[in-house]
This record gives structure tokens, C-alpha cells and sequence, in this order.
């Protein structure tokens, strides 16, 4: 059967590296910045325009005025370029996607499964500090601003709220450990289909 695994997660929380753990453990496609390469060639836009735009808000102001209306914003022609591409792959295939109000984007689809992951603030900054090369002074306030910018990103393209445990299927603390928590979203794949994904 097809279906979809959608990835929300805080800065820091390992989620980038769980997704793509669970994709290869389930043997189906991993999307996080190969979504980006894919919207590009389909919408025309450059590439560096959707990495310029990646999980960032638009600004209110930033829509262009004609005499009798609005025209969208090049940030908004990036969200709804990759809401295309999103539904594209969700249509034809079994996958994991990262971020980009993916939830959102397939919550009409039948078989979504919808997951956040979270973190302790210390695991965060050490995760920051080992895999991203950040100093442990600089770290903390980084987490801040990525997890601001994804929540108002997330918030201000759908009419849910990011990293609210209602909006999701299910929330997960990876303090448990990266494989583990891999182990424990596979659980609740199989209680939900039943095995009939294998």
C-alpha cells in the first residue's frame, strides 16, 4: 500500500536524521532538500530562489500592488510551487517528507501518517555543537531563531499550529536516541496499517 510519512521537527532534535533513517529502514523515498531540486525543474524558478525562500514566512508587505489587486509574492509562488510538488509525490508514491507544511499540504490524504519531533533544549545544543560544527555559545540562540522562523513559517501557511501535539499524529522526544525513535515511528506505522506496509 502507498503512504505518506510527513516530519515536522525542532532545530536540533535529530529529525532531518530520523527521517531519513525511517526512509531507508522502510525502504521508500526521503525528501528534505531534493524536494527543493525537484519544485525547481517543475516551476521554472531557480533553485537558489526556493533555498532563498526555504521555510521562511513572507512578509505582509511584500506582495506586489496593481490598480485592481494583489499579486502574489515570489516567497508565496515558492510555498505553492512546492504545495505542487508535495502533492506530485504524495500521488505516486510512498515516501518521507521533512518540513514545509508537508502535514498540512496531504491532510486530506487516506494513508498520512503526521509526526513531530522534539527534543530537551541541552540535547539540542549538543546535537548543534557535534553535527553542525556550532560553538556552544553561539548554539542556543540558534535553536531560537531556526525554531522562530519554522513556526512562523508553519503558522502563517496553514490554520494549525506548529509543534502543538493536536496538530499531529503523533510527537515524539528523540532523547530516547535516533534509532530508537526510528524503532518506536515504525511501531505506530504497523499498529495503524496493520503490517500491510511490509
Amino acid at each position: 500500500m502507498k503512504y505518506v510519512i510527513t516530519i515536522g521537527r525542532e532545530y536540533g532534535s535529530g529529525g532531518r536524521f530520523i527521517a531519513q533513517k525511517l526512509a531507508e529502514k522502510l525502504d521508500i523515498k526521503f525528501y528534505d532538500q531534493n524536494l527543493i531540486n525537484k519544485a525547481a525543474e517543475e516551476s521554472g524558478l531557480s533553485v537558489s530562489v526556493f533555498k532563498n525562500f526555504d521555510e521562511k514566512r513572507d512578509s505582509i508587505f511584500s506582495a506586489t500592488p496593481s490598480f485592481y489587486s494583489y499579486d502574489i509574492s515570489l516567497g508565496q509562488k515558492v510555498f505553492l510551487a512546492q504545495f505542487d510538488t508535495i502533492k506530485k509525490i504524495a500521488a505516486t508514491e510512498s515516501c518521507v517528507i521533512v518540513g514545509r507544511c508537508a502535514d498540512y499540504v496531504l491532510k486530506d490524504e487516506p494513508n498520512l501518517i503526521s509526526i513531530f519531533i522534539c527534543a530537551p533544549v541541552e540535547e539540542k545544543i549538543k546535537r548543534v555543537v557535534d553535527y553542525y560544527g556550532i560553538s556552544p555559545e553561539k548554539a542556543p540562540n540558534l535553536i531560537i531563531k531556526m525554531d522562530k522562523k519554522r513556526k512562523s513559517y508553519y503558522n502563517f501557511y496553514t490554520d494549525a499550529e506548529w509543534g502543538k501535539a493536536r496538530t499531529y499524529d503523533l510527537c515524539i522526544n528523540s532523547k530516547i536516541g535516533i534509532d530508537e525513535t526510528v524503532d518506536a515511528i515504525i511501531a505506530y506505522i504497523n499498529a495503524k496499517f496493520g503490517n500491510k506496509n511490509n
